[in-house]
Parts: structure tokens; C-alpha cells; sequence
């Protein structure tokens, strides 16, 4: 886009002046950033409105992805990336004095999401830009996000991420398409005029969605989609009467309810109140979605049947599940639809994604909790399981146990990835190996059923973000060599694969990975006040803490080679700097322990002089997209360790992968296609392998306590968890942890996730990775070899995949 510099100074200026009454120089820093963001969204609006009227000339079709989560990272550098200004932005910030680098920094992370799915969800809205295909992006505008971390005392500490504070120059609030949302109450049934039963919800509280528009930009395309996230307020904000009575609680109830549905992510479910405030939330947002989604086709079609014609819901994951039995709601109950009708539009316009093969995150909900807060539409949903039931009876006769394993509604729960699956026209794993897991296993009664539903997308990254963004010296490098396709043709960096023997080459490339390990190592120094050497080798786990993951395994690890150090000071090693990140649900104590182990192992190691700095531990406080952005372009390795069969896919793999670090990992998620593109030469694979996993869970036959009687190294690590060695002044501190790997108990099997199992083949391939970093040559070879080879985990692929076997849309193109 060409930008008038000395148009966009004078705007920076003015909006300097306008919003703080200051002048460049006595303005702080958020307040050039917000001058700068508002100077940049003048651009987008344009395209921004040019983007919509084109879609209403062309009376698009257009997808709606629905999502708890949109990790969408800093905004401005991504936009201006994507205006394709940043050397004239960059210019005429520099001649006013100010640095864009700078600037960024003051932007906070959007709160809007925690892990992959919403990471994921990101990578999606800036790939359909880029393409130019018609989408809206639905989610929830957190006011604290799920928590920002802070580590005290090497424990994590959850404290609000209040991202919100100083506003958010990028957003617009859309008070016109507002929508109620009710809540509880009871469903009273009336006949109309024509005999027809009527179903009105009576007695409910209610709360008024509000969108906030976020603008999603394509890369170079005028294209402009829209991220619309809802906030809560209240309807009634204040009751004086109750007040006047001096029932001062009843008097703010509307605006309690209104303020509680927004204000955190994932609020802990491990209470009733929790349980109730996410499905409280998940309803919240799918409705006034589904109400907007609805009225908007309406504005310019006459005949609700044909909503899916123009319209998909695509569900991420099981949270917005709700979706199907809403859209029944609004089709029976607001446009007087026949159940058939309503179903035969439902089913054609619902497509649903499985993230997870882990059952506990395949959401179910007490029946007592869901009829409650949601009446009318659990009445819906028990009408979809009755007639489900009655065609699974009709398919498999005096088959009990297939009522049992399918139902939607069984043993006091609502189970919704059931719901989905039975909804939808659309069911997608998210790589291969894990589609092939739900075919066969965890949904393997749904898939002899329909197994035309099912279909495998594999995840992908959108490298606008995590090279062009976040890595420009390596970015730059590759432009110079093979041209700017790249950064919207991925699949073009496999013309990097010439240069992989060039010597030159080679040095260049290794010389800007050392440039990135310098400017991480600040970030550490600055953060964590440890000093680590960029010459070591940066061995990288970062990524949402779970058991199946196995930090642990990673962490016992580092303990072991610690020993071996300490035991063998002869010996030679190549320095290591293990970087951890990662944030633990807040009620999920085992995991809140690792990060406690963590961290206890880091403050031994780092400190003890006598091991000559062969080991540092790094725990990177509230990981999140910005720093995450350091992070991948400055890893060695990139620890994909997953128990085989657990990970659906991984996105971090891919970005190490795109930075050009090699991955050491099981055959586990997307770690299977990254191998098959790059070869098992170039990296470094270990461990059971998901068959084996599968076969010992169905079987048995693993026993820890085996390999902890007969492997004294392994035995001496786990006697450390508990002897006081990394906690002298609680030795029980990490008891649970060393529990976990050697005794079952009523719920769970010892070690359930085979860390120990694992452990030996893990130990193995370390040792590899220091042989091969050891030949510097060889190494820089494999790295550039994963860069030229990571053209297929591009969003762009993925999103085209979605677009030609599900969404059916067509690109748009926009002029300005």
C-alpha cells in the first residue's frame, strides 16, 4: 500500500493531540502507540468498509468460525505487515524521532486466548484475508483473559491480565447489533392461531451482547475480515426499587451477571460456579453469534431455508457445540420453522472440528446444570437425542451398547462432541495420524455410521506472523535468496533446498541464529536476570502445560544429565540452555507442580559454579505470542514430546520448524508429516510410537516400578523429587509428582502417560542432538533443510483444504 509519509506523521501528530492533549515530545510511550494505531486503522477502514460493500455486491457466502479462544498476539506490526508499509511507516516514524520497535513493544497482548485452538483460530482469519475468502471470526472480549502468569517463589501465580486498561485503539463497538441473551426461567408452551405449538421462555434473566469489531488484514490484498468479539451488559443496570427497599444485592444482580460472563477465560471448573459460568459464557457468545449471523442474511435473502446456502458455522472444538441446538431455536422458534425444516438447515450449515483425543476435554455437561440454565434449549437437544437414538435402533437392533457409547444424552450428562458430530455435515481431525486415531478409536462407532462426515485437515501457521513478523533477519535472508513468493506461497521456500550444501550459505544462516540467541538471551537477562550463553545450545519446550506434553519428562531430564555432570566433570559436554514456558490451568495442580519443579532444578543449576555453566534452566514468565515470537526464531531444538497418540496435531512444532530448528520428538500429531517432509535425518525421533501407547492402555503389561528397580540413574532422578534435593525446605513438595510415575490409584494408571517408559529412548536422542550440533556444517544443512521443507504447514493450505471440501466459498477480490 502506498503510504504518504508525510500525511501519516501529520496524522500521528494530530491524534496526539486530539486524544492527549501532547506533543510528540512530552507524549509516553502508550500514548505514541496509540496515536501511531489510530494513524494505521485510518488505512484499514477503508479497506475495511471497501471489503464489506464488495462482499454485498457479490452476495458472498461466508464462514463463521466459532471459538472460545483467538490468540491473536500484538496487532499493529501485524497490520502494518500486512498493509505492506512497513518501510514507509518505519521512515516516517523515524523522522518524527520515534522507533516502531519500540512502539510494538508498548502494545499488550490481546487476552483473548491461551493455547493452540486459540492460536489456531488466529492463524485461520489471517490466512481467509490473505486468500480473499468472506469470514467472520466469533468470540468472547475477555476483560482479564485466562490470567497473566507470574512466577513467585518458583510457583506460578495467576494475577488478571488486564490488557484492557489503557483500551484498545484497534477495536470498534457495533452498539446497533446488540442482542439479548437469556438465561434459565422456564418454557411455556402455546398453540398459535394455525394450531402450531409456540415455545416461549418466561421468568429468565437476560443479559445485551455487545460486538466489538477487530479488523483481520489480508497480506497486500485490500481484504479486510472482521474478528467480532462480544462483551456483556446489562439490561436492566440498576434496580432503584429493590434499592429504595434496601435488597442492595437484587439492586446490581442484572450487572453481576453481565460483568462475570466476560471477565475471565476458562474460569476453574473444579466448582459448580464454575461449571456454570463456562456454559453460562459458551452460550453467551454462540447465540448472539447465531442471532447476528441469522438477521444479517436475513437483511438481503427472503427465505430462511436457504440459510446454509450462504452461511457456515464452523465449531472449533466442542465449546461452541451449543451452536446447533441455537440455530434450531432461532429457525422453530423466531422464523416459525417446522423441526424438519429447522434440522435439514441445521445439518447443512454446522461442520465441526475435533481437537483432542483426550476424553476429559471432550466437554460434558450435568443434565441438572444445562436444563437449568439453558431450558429451551436442552428441550432441543433431548428431541435431537430422542430421534438419534431411534435411528441408531433402526441401524443396530437389540445393539444396547451402541445407545450407550453414542447417545447425546446419557447417564445424567449432555455429552457435546456427541451433539456435534450428530449435527454437523463436517467432522475433521486436525492431522493425520489423529483423524486416523478418531476413526478408529475414540469416535469409531460415529465413523462406521457416517463415514463420509469424517475428513482430516492438518493444522498450519501463518508465516506472515511467525517469519515475516517475527523473524526478519532470517525473513530477509530468504527473500534475498529465493524471492517474496514466500510469504504467501509457502510451499516456494522449497527453493531454499539448493543453498542447504552451500558453505556460505550455511554461515549466513548459522550466523543469523546466533543473532536471534542474542537478542533472546536479552530478553532472559532482562526477565529472569540469568545469564545464558547464545554459543549453547537453545533446547526449547514452550507450549500450554499438560502431563500428556510431559514437561516433566524433559525437566527429570535435565536432572539426570545434572547428576551425570556432577558425577563425571571429566566429561565432555556441549553447553545446553533448557527453555521452558507455559502456563498451568489454574486448578490443575499437578501441572502447577512441574512448573514448580521447573523452576526449583533451574535455581540448583544456575547456581551451582562448579558445573562451569554446562546447564542452564530458563522458565519463561507468561508465555504468550510476543515473546513467543523471540523464542522460535532463536531455537536450536524444538521439544515436540508428547505421549504418541495424545497430541492431535501441535502448531509450535510447525513454527520451529519454519525458524529452522530441528525437531526432537515422538511420531505423535502433525510430528509425522513434519518428518515425512524433512526426512528422519534431519531430526530426532524417540519413543513408543502411538500403536504401542494404544496397545498397552487396551492391554497392560507396563509396569514403572520395573524400570525404577532395575535403572539406578533413573531411580536416583526420581529419589530427588522427594528427598528435599531440589526442595529442602518441603522434601514432600514434588511427592505427587513422584507418585504419579509409580502408583496407580482409583482414577488413573502409574505413570498413565509413559514418561518413564519413554525415558531411556528420550536419553538416547539428546545424545544425538549434541552429536549433531557438534558438526556445525551438518547441522546448519538439516536447519535450513526444515525451513525449505515447511512450505506444507502453511494456514494457507489448510484454510484452501477447508474452503474446497467444507465452506464452498469463492475469493473476492476488493479495489480500492
Amino acid at each position: 500500500m502506498n503510504i504518504n509519509k508525510e500525511e501519516f506523521k501529520k496524522n500521528v501528530t494530530s491524534n496526539l493531540k486530539t486524544l492527549f492533549r501532547k506533543e510528540i515530545e512530552e507524549a509516553s510511550k502508550q500514548q505514541i502507540f496509540q496515536a501511531v494505531a489510530y494513524a494505521v486503522k485510518d488505512y484499514i477502514v477503508d479497506q475495511w468498509i471497501a471489503t464489506h460493500k464488495q462482499y454485498e455486491e457479490q452476495d458472498v457466502k461466508t464462514v463463521y468460525y466459532l471459538s472460545m479462544e483467538f490468540l491473536m498476539g500484538r496487532a499493529l506490526g501485524n497490520n502494518i505487515i500486512n498493509l505492506c508499509a512497513d518501510k514507509e511507516i518505519r521512515e516516517a516514524l523515524n523522522e518524527l524521532g520515534l522507533d516502531l520497535n519500540v512502539i510494538e513493544d508498548q502494545e499488550p497482548d490481546a487476552a483473548l486466548g491461551n493455547g493452540g485452538l486459540g492460536r489456531l483460530a488466529a492463524c485461520f482469519l489471517d490466512s481467509l484475508s490473505t486468500l480473499g475468502y468472506p469470514a467472520y471470526g466469533c468470540g468472547i472480549r475477555y476483560k482479564y483473559g485466562m490470567f497473566e502468569q507470574k512466577i513467585e517463589n518458583g510457583f506460578q501465580v495467576e494475577v488478571p491480565d488486564n490488557w484492557l486498561k489503557d483500551g484498545n485503539p484497534f477495536e470498534m463497538k457495533r452498539q446497533e447489533y446488540a442482542a439479548e441473551v437469556k438465561f434459565g426461567g422456564y418454557v411455556r408452551m402455546m398453540r398459535d392461531e394455525n394450531g402450531r405449538e409456540r415455545f416461549i421462555q418466561e421468568n429468565y434473566q437476560s443479559v445485551r451482547a455487545i460486538p466489538y469489531d477487530l479488523p483481520v488484514l489480508g497480506y497486500g490484498n485490500n481484504v479486510v475480515n472482521t474478528l467480532r468479539i462480544w462483551d456483556a451488559e446489562a439490561i436492566n443496570t440498576f434496580n432503584l426499587d429493590s434499592f429504595d427497599k434496601g435488597d442492595y444485592q437484587k439492586a446490581v444482580e442484572q450487572e453481576n451477571l453481565a460483568r462475570t460472563i466476560c471477565e475471565v477465560l476458562y474460569p476453574n471448573d473444579n466448582h459448580y460456579a464454575g461449571k456454570e459460568l463456562r456454559l453460562k459464557q459458551q452460550y453467551f457468545f454462540v447465540s448472539a453469534s447465531i442471532q447476528r449471523a441469522v438477521s444479517k442474511y436475513m437483511e438481503n435473502h427472503d427465505d430462511v431455508k436457504k440459510l446454509h446456502e450462504k452461511v457456515c458455522f464452523q465449531l472449533n472444538d466442542t465449546h461452541p457445540t451449543v451452536t446447533v441446538a441455537e440455530l434450531m431455536r432461532i429457525l422453530m422458534d423466531d422464523y416459525y420453522l417446522t423441526w424438519d425444516e429447522a434440522w435439514e438447515v441445521t445439518k447443512k450449515s454446522c461442520a465441526y472440528t475435533n481437537h483432542t483425543i483426550m476424553s476429559e476435554a471432550l466437554e460434558k455437561w450435568p443434565l441438572e446444570l444445562f436444563s437449568r440454565l439453558l431450558p429451551r434449549i436442552y428441550q432441543i437437544v433431548e428431541e435431537i437425542n430422542r430421534r438419534f437414538i431411534l435411528l441408531i435402533q433402526e441401524k443396530y437392533p437389540n445393539d444396547y451398547r451402541k445407545i450407550e457409547k453414542m447417545a447425546i444424552v446419557y447417564d445424567g450428562q449432555v455429552k457435546m462432541a456427541h451433539l456435534a458430530i450428530v449435527a454437523s455435515f463436517s467432522v475433521n481431525g486436525v492431522a493425520r495420524l489423529h483423524t486416523e486415531i478418531l476413526k478408529n478409536e475414540q469416535l469409531h462407532d460415529f465413523y462406521e455410521l457416517w463415514p463420509e462426515k469424517f475428513n482430516n485437515k492438518t493444522n498450519g501457521i501463518t508465516q506472515r506472523r511467525f517469519l515475516l513478523h517475527g523473524n526478519p533477519l532470517l525473513a530477509q535472508w530468504v527473500t534475498d535468496k529465493i524471492g517474496s513468493d514466500w510469504i504467501t506461497n509457502l510451499p516456494h521456500l522449497n527453493n531454499l533446498a539448493i543453498y542447504a550444501d552451500d558453505e556460505k550459505c550455511q554461515k549466513e544462516f548459522m550466523h543469523i541464529k546466533y543473532q536471534n540467541k542474542v537478542r533472546l538471551a536479552a530478553y532472559i537477562k532482562e526477565h529472569n536476570g540469568v545469564e545464558v550463553d547464545p554459543r549453547s545450545i537453545f533446547d526449547v519446550q514452550v507450549k500450554r502445560l499438560h502431563e500428556y506434553k510431559r514437561q516433566l519428562l524433559n525437566i527429570l531430564h535435565v536432572m539426570y544429565l545434572y547428576n551425570d555432570i556432577k558425577m563425571h566433570p571429566e566429561k565432555e559436554f556441549y553447553p545446553r540452555t533448557f527453555i521452558f514456558g507455559a502456563k498451568a490451568s489454574a486448578g490443575y495442580r499437578r501441572a502447577k507442580a512441574v512448573i514448580k519443579l521447573i523452576n526449583s532444578v533451574a535455581d540448583v543449576i544456575n547456581n551451582d559454579k562448579t558445573i562451569e555453566g554446562k546447564i542452564k534452566v530458563v522458565f519463561i514468565e507468561n508465555y504468550r505470542v510476543s515473546n513467543a515470537e523471540l523464542i522460535f526464531a532463536a531455537a536450536d531444538v524444538s521439544e515436540q514430546i508428547s505421549t504418541a497418540s495424545k497430541e492431535a496435531s501441535g502448531t509450535g512444532n510447525m513454527k520451529f520448524m519454519l525458524n529452522g530448528a530441528l525437531t526432537l520428538g515422538t511420531m505423535d500429531g502433525a510430528n509425522v508429516e513434519i518428518v515425512e517432509e524433512v526426512g528422519k535425518e534431519n531430526a530426532f525421533i524417540f519413543g513408543l510410537s502411538s500403536d504401542e501407547v494404544i496397545d498397552f492402555e487396551k492391554n497392560g503389561g507396563y509396569n514403572p516400578r520395573e524400570i525404577y528397580n532395575t535403572d539406578l540413574e533413573i531411580r536416583n532422578v526420581l529419589t530427588q523429587l522427594i528427598n528435599g534435593y531440589y526442595s529442602p525446605q518441603d522434601p514432600d513438595l514434588f511427592r505427587e509428582l513422584y507418585n504419579s510415575l509409580l502408583d496407580s490409584n482409583g482414577y488413573e494408571r502409574a505413570d498413565q502417560y509413559f514418561i518413564l517408559k519413554d525415558f531411556r529412548s528420550y536419553a538416547e536422542a539428546q545424545e544425538r542432538v549434541e552429536a549433531a550440533y557438534r558438526d556445525e556444517k551438518n547441522w546448519a544443512r538439516s536447519a535450513i533443510l526444515n525451513v525449505a521443507k515447511s512450505g506444507k504447514f502453511t494456514s494457507d493450505r489448510t484454510i484452501e483444504e477447508y474452503v474446497q471440501d467444507i465452506w464452498k466459498l469463492e475469493k473476492v477480490k476488493v479495489e480500492l
